[in-house]
């Protein structure tokens, strides 16, 4: 009960936002290190933004018990998994992009894998066509093996202070003792737990009932696997009878059972990966490296519109958000032919990420018109790719934590679609990944990048961030939930900060417009569905419509850590004095996608 206790002592103490910080310098020359060689001073809070006020309430505990960053990003993630569970836990994977105070940057991959007998036909059908999407997720056949819990280990090992089990504390005190649902979700899952199995549906749903808005919800089930995995540590998720029990869930699913073994779950691991980064004007931008496309695509959508004038259009500019539609569009069409998991096909890093490719593809972009035809271009020595779409959807979750060292901590956590699979085991909801790979395995005589194949992670849209001033000290992470549309979040967030001189409260709280492709979204309910007029002037097609997103940050600025988190969202950002960013909700269409 501490938990929710503490959740309403730091809305209670909610303060007014930080003013806007002036508009950023001239582009200049960049240091070369990603490093922060001045650590924030003792005086400065710790920081943690979440999707959940209980979460949050996880997280500022451990900072306040003496843990550090990823302490608290643990012990946020895992009440996350209690509270948030159409979105996130144990039963999926993850990214991680860490900061050490005055140390080196580093990234982790725990992105679930594909079972090793998985084959590039795995989700056609016995008529030998492929499975539409819906059909595709619900049961075993769209588990990959769960990573969150292994990168959360590997995390630990060299970033953490506190004991392992401390920090499964306030996770289990929300499990045992209960947590009211919101009225988000309650909604979403009338919406979207269709396919939810009868176990997992009786947790929400005793007796056959749904419970309302503000009842108490109790997992004896989740509490139990916390306290053993509190106890014995990650192993025992992925050897022993937990495992097993995991394996027999997916194995005898009712529908579309899997091929996964006990030796799949134990020889996964997480893996550290090289980041990504770019100079952006005088800042550094730095993300995940594949299995992500995140990073990549939101680092290709950045350079390629550096050329531009940002600043003196304005955030109120059509030709501004035209612009950033634009390069979006050439960034994706990259993103969508080249990226996969680099341990199965060779991604073309460097070449993206070239500076005079990047100019080339800049150089398609006009201020005054749109591009007829919109296609991937072919940096030099890059691998012929062809794709076959997938389909994305939200059921993804980000925090950013800093602590009063210094460190810094950007996570992005997932288990794909909303209730993920339908599956669950112990009292958490098991992953549907595997349906983020490309259906097709083989398009105009090519072999697809991001086809199924055994032991493979399939390509995603988390884009953890962090951003650095001149000086290389952090200035921003920031990370997003809400499939394919996290990518121009996050692109979104770094321009508002960096080009506009915006507080990152208010980057994450401005509308989005959405363009993956020829035409768009411009965001229902924001500034950007009234400028539809002036971008239709511009050759923009695009319709209005509701988007779900979800993003938190934490910044540097002011010479103290301030936290930034989505009004479209139930998330909060506190500190361990208990200030919590005061965040203005705005009416949301009922009809938008959930978190």
């Amino acid at each position: 009960m501490r938990a929710l206790v503490l959740a309403a002592a730091l809305l209670a103490a909610a303060c007014a936002p930080v003013a806007d910080r002036a508009a950023p310098v001239a582009p200049a020359p960049l240091p070369t290190p990603a490093v922060s060689p001045a650590p924030a001073p003792a005086s400065a809070p710790g920081m943690v933004s979440a999707a959940d006020p209980r979460a949050v309430a996880a997280g500022v505990e451990i900072l306040r018990a003496g843990g550090s960053a990823t302490d608290a990003a643990i012990a946020t993630m895992l009440a996350l998994g209690v509270v948030e569970p159409q979105s996130s836990g144990l039963g999926g994977g993850s990214f991680w992009v860490r900061q050490a105070a005055g140390g080196a940057l580093d990234t982790i991959d725990a992105r679930e894998a594909a079972p090793m007998a998985a084959g590039p036909r795995l989700f056609y059908g016995a008529d030998g066509r492929p499975l539409d999407h819906r059909t595709a997720v619900a049961g075993g056949t769209s588990v990959g093996v769960p990573g969150a819990l292994r990168g959360m280990a590997m995390a630990h090992a060299s970033g953490g202070k506190l004991p392992w089990a401390r920090l499964f504390a306030p996770a289990i005190r929300l499990a045992q003792g209960g947590w009211q649902l919101s009225p988000r979700f309650v909604a979403g899952l009338a919406r979207n737990g269709t396919h939810i199995v009868p176990e997992l549906r009786a947790i929400f749903s005793p007796g056959g009932t749904p419970l309302p808005a503000g009842a108490t919800v109790r997992n004896p089930a989740q509490a139990a696997l916390l306290e053993r995995l509190a106890q014995r540590g990650a192993d025992s998720f992925y050897v022993g009878p937990d495992a097993q029990a995991l394996v027999t869930a997916v194995t005898t699913a009712p529908r579309n059972p899997s091929s996964m073994t006990a030796g799949d779950l134990a020889s996964y691991a997480a893996k550290p990966r090289d980041p990504v980064c770019v100079p952006y004007r005088s800042f550094r931008i730095c993300g995940m490296g594949p299995p992500s496309s995140g990073g990549l695509t939101v680092l290709m959508i950045l350079k390629q519109l550096e050329r531009f004038d940002l600043a003196r259009l304005g955030r109120g500019s059509a030709t501004a958000w035209h612009l950033f539609a634009e390069s979006s569009r050439l960034a994706y069409a990259d993103r969508n032919l080249y990226i996969g998991d680099p341990d199965h096909v060779q991604v073309p890093v460097a070449e993206l990420l070239d500076p005079a490719y990047l100019a080339s593809r800049s150089a398609l972009i006009s201020p005054t018109a749109t591009m007829a035809t919109i296609a991937a271009g072919t940096p030099p020595g890059a691998p012929p790719r062809v794709r076959a779409a997938p389909a994305e959807t939200p059921g993804t979750t980000s925090l950013s934590v800093a602590d009063r060292a210094g460190n810094v901590v950007a996570v992005t956590t997932t288990i794909e679609g909303v209730f993920g699979s339908g599956l669950t085991v112990n009292g958490i909801v098991l992953n549907n990944e595997l349906t983020d790979f490309d259906t097709v395995p083989v398009k105009d005589g090519y072999l697809v990048a991001n086809r199924v194949e055994g032991g493979k992670r399939p390509r995603s849209s988390m884009a953890p961030t962090i951003v650095y001033d001149a000086d290389g000290r952090v200035r921003l992470a920031v990370g997003a939930a809400g499939g394919p549309t996290i990518i121009a979040q996050i692109a979104k967030a770094v321009m508002g900060v960096v080009d506009f001189g915006l507080t990152a409260q208010d980057a994450i709280a401005m509308g989005l417009l959405y363009a993956p492709g020829p035409g768009g979204v411009a965001e229902a309910g924001t500034e950007r569905a009234a400028m539809v007029p002036a971008l239709a002037a511009l050759g923009e097609r695009v319709t209005v419509a509701p988007l779900g997103l979800k993003a938190n940050a934490v910044e540097w600025v002011g010479g103290r850590w301030v936290g930034g988190a989505d009004p479209r969202s139930e998330g909060v950002a506190g500190d361990e004095t208990g200030f919590v960013t005061r965040i203005t909700r705005f009416a949301k269409d009922p009809n938008a996608p959930p978190e």
